[in-house]
């Protein structure tokens, strides 16, 4: 069964702290590099951090240093610990293999988990 469950995520003021957590099968999450994308209001959706089966990340210019992405392998789960947050960081946030899984020729994605910046 293919599975990816976002969470952790709400409603912080800027320059708070959020911690996201992403269960994910074990046929996405044991054979691929890891990944957090996010996708605001109007916007595309863009890969934000991203971590290999051995522990190499990867981060976009605009979270580089705030961002934290690790990965637990015993439990097929990914975190993205968010400090220093900005408002330009609210948006629906989602976890996937890079590149996303793809399921009958489409994306498949999570539901992901709302993440809003504002005070």
């Amino acid at each position: 069964q293919v599975q990816l469950v976002e969470s952790g995520g709400g409603l912080v003021q800027p320059g708070g702290s959020l911690r996201l957590s992403c269960a994910a099968s074990r046929s996405i999450f044991s054979i691929n590099a890891m990944g957090w994308y996010r996708q605001a209001l109007g916007k595309q959706r863009e890969l934000v951090a991203a971590i290999t089966d051995d522990g190499r990340t990867n981060y976009a210019d605009s979270v580089k240093g705030r961002f934290t992405i690790s990965r637990d392998n015993a439990q097929n789960t990914v975190y993205l610990q968010m400090n220093s947050l900005k408002a330009e960081d609210t948006a629906v946030y989602y976890c996937n293999a890079v590149p996303p899984t793809v399921l009958a020729g489409v994306r498949y994605w999570g539901q992901g988990t709302q993440v809003t910046v504002s005070s």
